[in-house]
């Protein structure tokens, strides 16, 4: 732990030279030393916005505020900044040529809007974020004012955006899950009772309002889903009057508290020895431990734009890396870094600034299948943005995953 946490500051170390310099050059190295670019080649521009904190992390003096600590806050954008640079050391052996600009979007010296309003920064083709609500606003405006692609890749929302075509949105909406739950649901359990359990709460309003929307307006046969709303205090003899001996039920969680989640599936494995169930999720269930005794035997299901299959061959790489260098494991943020760098690099370097017409195509598929599908503002039926629709389902017990579909 003492080992990977002075790796990790030494990347942080590395981080600040890069960038208060704001510019990564590594992927025109290669080709420079090796004279084979030619000073009319053009490099295309991308900038990365990301949370790394370094002001925070380090007074002054440039020393370490945190002793030997490493607060988990700065972790996502950290490792995503890692996949990042990984993908950016596999195009320079392609000998691919980028500029890359790193943006620390938590300096104090420089906000996001000083960044944007920089004379360098409107030679940009390609934005790609690690981003927050305020951010998302700016950064999406920057791209509709230059007409390059804004590739959000952490925040499940729109922000309000709308009549931008060079939005991208690859963590699915939630309303993106319901209708591919619903889906999902009709082509495997279309005869099985079906259950959505829920609090009270303003958002699981609105996740009900998503299904009951999706079941008048679905093309295919509805469901029969009946909507169950739990007191905070439930237990499993709350749930019991609701479940059938003879037959499977499926039982959705209609809401994104962890907390819910957890009681529901624990309550629902207590009572598996009589009633069979089936639990479908939300998609931040892909961060609970559902492994242990207390949810021992019941089948798990949820959603999510983002699978890393264990068996691939570059997973495996980067896993290896991480091992040797960090003594760790990479997160899916990590994942995440390399796979968003590396293929929508590759789409600008094929299509150039003209890339936004592109987006959407199928190529340089590097860990998912994306779907990037224009989203119609429903009252206009114009173009408010794009958004990644292709969803995995994760099929789980007792901690193993036992499909992914």
């Amino acid at each position: 732990m003492k080992t990977n946490l002075r790796y990790l500051l030494c990347c942080i170390f590395l981080l600040i030279t890069a960038v208060s310099q704001a510019q990564v050059d590594s992927l025109a190295r290669h080709a420079d030393s090796a004279g084979t670019r030619p000073d009319s080649v053009i490099r295309h521009q991308v900038a990365i916005f990301v949370p790394l904190y370094l002001d925070s992390a380090f007074d002054a003096s440039n020393n370490y505020r945190y002793d030997k600590s490493f607060p988990k806050f700065i972790n996502p954008g950290l490792e995503f900044y890692e996949g990042a640079q990984l993908a950016l050391d596999s195009l320079e052996k392609e000998h691919v040529l980028l500029d890359v600009q790193i943006y620390d979007t938590r300096s104090p010296t420089q906000s996001v809007a000083q960044v944007l309003q920089n004379p360098a920064f409107q030679n940009t083709e390609l934005i790609i974020g690690h981003v927050v609500p305020g951010e998302l606003q700016q950064l999406a405006a920057a791209a509709a004012h230059l007409n390059i692609p804004f590739i959000n890749v952490n925040f499940p929302n729109d922000g309000g955006i709308t009549n931008n075509p060079d939005f991208v949105i690859l963590n699915s909406t939630l309303r993106t899950h319901c209708e591919g739950i619903y889906k999902f649901m009709q082509r495997n359990y279309a005869t099985k009772p079906i259950l959505l359990f829920r609090k009270k709460g303003v958002q699981e309003d609105h996740l009900q309002q998503y299904f009951m929307d999706i079941q008048k307006t679905t093309a295919s046969v509805p469901l029969k889903v009946k909507f169950i709303t739990l007191e905070e205090n439930f237990s499993a003899a709350t749930l019991v009057p609701y479940l059938d001996s003879n037959t499977q039920t499926i039982c959705v969680a209609g809401s994104l508290d962890e907390n819910f989640a957890r009681n529901l599936c624990q309550d629902l494995a207590s009572l598996n020895k009589t009633y069979t169930t089936s639990v479908v999720g939300m998609p931040t269930w892909d961060n609970i431990d559902f492994t242990g005794s207390l949810y021992s035997g019941e089948e798990i299901i949820y959603s999510t734009p983002f699978y890393t299959n264990p068996g691939d061959n570059l997973v495996k790489e980067i896993q290896q890396v991480f091992k040797t260098k960090f003594y760790s494991r990479p997160s899916d943020m990590v994942f995440r870094g390399y796979e968003t760098t590396y293929r929508f690099a590759k789409l600008l370097l094929q299509y150039g600034k003209g890339l936004s017409g592109s987006i959407g195509e199928k190529k340089y598929k590097v860990f998912n299948d994306f779907d990037i599908e224009p989203v119609l503002n429903r009252q206009t039926m114009t173009l408010d943005y794009f958004e990644n629709k292709k969803l995995y389902f994760v099929k789980k017990m007792d901690g193993q995953i036992t499909g992914v579909y």
